[in-house]
């Protein structure tokens, strides 16, 4: 049988110990057993259990303090605690639930309703572990992509911008959920290839020679191959391979045109051209914000896709989008001190979950 995590149980009763403890261990869970709340900490200096079940009354060292003293620890703040409790102590109840306990079992429990319980708590542990590790783990890309465009002085935050009118122009296409998230990803990750690109091209002020252009023009090719494989960034390719295809077949790197250019790629598209537009660069001005918006509605059928443009179109009339110009404009004005960041030159490795 599978072993489905590891179970601490804190019960001085030993037939019901021992009861609980079987129940479990039928149904497919590593069982640690001890008679109190301070053997059970004892056994936690050791290994660290994936959900605990703790009777409220037992001597040495209750459930309340060994709730406690749990919690007080921050490596063990995400561990599911679940109250084993007798019949007629509400009080105990109410004041376990009050200081954070996920839920409560009465004695004595039936093995379907101990295992349903303990199957959806542990169960929405790890959904919210895997939602801390995402989010966590954004957040360091997120840094690293800032740091990449750093490189250029005149391109400072321009992921987050970005991913800011990616998102809101994927909401007025209805995205939501796990897809936004993707989408997310993509945006921060979409220019990580510029890591080849020498600083003479990145940084250059004027035209780019034909030698420089080609090299440009391979960053969305050699981003998703750093990542292809990192199964966990899987979903992010589409909109680094692809960002820069358009509509009309004229982008690149592969020509692609319509339907066949991913939709993140195309939501990415128009997210990336309209801050590029509205950012001063080393080779020439900002446009002003109405005429960056003129521009992305005058290519709507021929650069854009036309779907991506009604809904940039909608984020704008919403004045969404010039918001989030005009938050990250303040931030900017705030940051009066700039410093030098260190690229790390095995960047696969850095971003390659370990």
């Amino acid at each position: 049988m599978n072993q489905q995590g590891i179970i601490l149980i804190a019960e001085d009763n030993e037939v019901l110990r021992v009861a609980v403890e079987e129940m479990l261990s039928l149904g497919g869970y590593v069982v640690l057993s001890a008679e109190n709340g301070a053997e059970a900490l004892t056994y936690m200096k050791s290994l660290t259990p994936d959900l605990i079940l703790s009777d409220i009354a037992m001597p040495e060292m209750d459930g309340l303090e060994f709730f406690n003293r749990v919690r007080e620890n921050p490596d063990w703040l995400s561990i599911p605690f679940i109250f084993l409790t007798a019949r007629g102590t509400k009080g105990e109840v109410l004041k376990g639930k009050g200081l954070g306990a996920e839920d409560y079992l009465v004695k004595p429990v039936e093995s379907d309703e101990l295992l349903t319980i303990v199957h959806s708590r542990l169960a929405r542990s790890q959904q919210l572990r895997m939602a801390q590790l995402r989010e966590a783990y954004k957040s360091s890309l997120l840094m690293l992509a800032n740091a990449i465009e750093a490189r250029d002085q005149y391109t400072r935050k321009h992921v987050d911008r970005v991913m800011a009118y990616a998102v809101l122009i994927a909401k007025q296409m209805g995205w939501q959920g796990n897809r936004l998230e993707d989408l997310r990803f993509g945006a921060i990750l979409h220019d990580i290839g510029k890591i080849h690109v020498r600083e003479t091209t990145l940084c250059k002020n004027g035209p780019l020679n034909d030698e420089e252009w080609d090299e440009m023009r391979q960053h969305p090719v050699i981003g998703a191959d750093m990542i292809r494989d990192i199964s966990y960034l899987k979903s992010a390719e589409p909109a680094i391979r692809y960002h820069h295809e358009r509509w009309d077949g004229s982008g690149y790197p592969y020509g692609l045109a319509g339907a066949k250019i991913p939709i993140m790629a195309r939501i990415i598209s128009v997210a990336d051209t309209f801050d590029a537009m509205t950012t001063t660069r080393a080779y020439r001005k900002a446009l002003s914000v109405d005429a960056a918006y003129n521009e992305i509605t005058s290519g709507s059928g021929t650069r854009y896709d036309p779907l991506v443009v009604d809904a940039f179109v909608r984020s704008w009339e919403s004045r969404a989008i010039q918001k989030v110009l005009a938050s990250v404009t303040q931030q900017e004005k705030r940051h009066t001190a700039t410093s030098s960041i260190r690229i790390p030159e095995n960047i696969s490795n850095f971003i390659r979950p370990q």
